[in-house]
């Protein structure tokens, strides 16, 4: 987990270096270029396993919905404060919950409801809707969290009959794809002073996706979910030395709703059957 920490947060420092001379779609096309280069090494490296697929259809729509987000991603991480688009972004279990009963058809217990009004409560605190710090951007992020969730819904799903390296191998090449039509049109070159940054947006995305699925075979969710919100006060350090942001408590707070939210709802999980 504190892999996953190092390297998201790396992957967000890399984004927003870049987004001063490039914007939201070629620093997606940067996280999926690099990132299926590593993918497809890993590939042949672990002796070429099968790809085959059943559900080509919702592997597609999976991918397709993660470039959108991811560029959501992006565009807020470049125009807002870091903590607060990490904030905003740890209500994904909530939306996850909430679209799992609604697609799923899940249950809605009383904890679940409970998760989810602290999550919508934590984001209300956060953007207080009505003041200057609402704005597009701060759409872009919440639009990108209920992304995420409906995605984790998706995973949720193709886990049943899809193997963990099939969803990501899958899910490079289709962002590569979907990322080399906008750069025909929309590629800027950047300084060579940037290019480490490029690679790092890249490894550090492919990296945290690794450190994630190592943290979850190892322990338990209840342990996990905690440690992840050692991002906020790590971002929260990170924009004050490099951005000279200022630390807003208000966010601290919010976060911590929806982080309250997220520990009710792993408790959730574990009471099922």
């Amino acid at each position: 987990m504190l892999g996953w920490v190092c390297a998201l947060s790396v992957m967000a420092v890399s984004a927003r270096e870049l987004s001063s001379e490039v914007g939201a779609l070629q620093v997606q096309f940067f996280r999926s270029s690099i990132g299926f280069i590593i993918v497809f090494g890993v590939w042949l490296l672990i002796g070429r396993p099968s790809l085959a697929t059943s559900r080509p259809k919702m592997h597609v729509a999976r991918s397709v919905l993660h470039y959108g987000a991811q560029c959501l991603w992006f565009y807020a991480i470049g125009a807002l404060a870091l903590a607060l688009v990490i904030s905003i972004e740890f209500t994904v279990p909530v939306w996850t919950a909430l679209l799992a009963a609604i697609f799923l058809g899940e249950r809605l217990t009383r904890l679940r409801i409970l998760a989810i009004s602290l999550g919508f409560l934590g984001v209300l605190v956060i953007v207080r809707p009505g003041v200057e710090s609402f704005n597009l951007a701060t759409l872009a992020i919440v639009a990108a969290a209920i992304g995420f969730g409906i995605i984790l819904t998706m995973t949720k799903t193709l886990s049943s009959t899809e193997k963990p390296f099939t969803l990501i191998f899958h899910m490079h090449w289709v962002q590569l794809a979907l990322g080399i039509v906008p750069m025909m049109f929309l590629w800027i070159t950047p300084s060579w002073e940037l290019m480490p940054w490029a690679l790092g947006v890249g490894i550090a995305g492919s990296l945290s996706h690794y450190c994630l699925t190592r943290a979850m075979a190892e322990a338990d969710a209840t342990v996990v979910v905690p440690l992840d919100f050692l991002r906020l006060p790590v971002m929260m350090i990170v924009g004050y030395l490099l951005y000279q942001e200022s630390v807003d408590l208000l966010v601290f707070a919010g976060a911590s709703m929806i982080l309250a939210g997220n520990l009710i709802n792993v408790k959730t999980e574990h009471k099922r059957p």
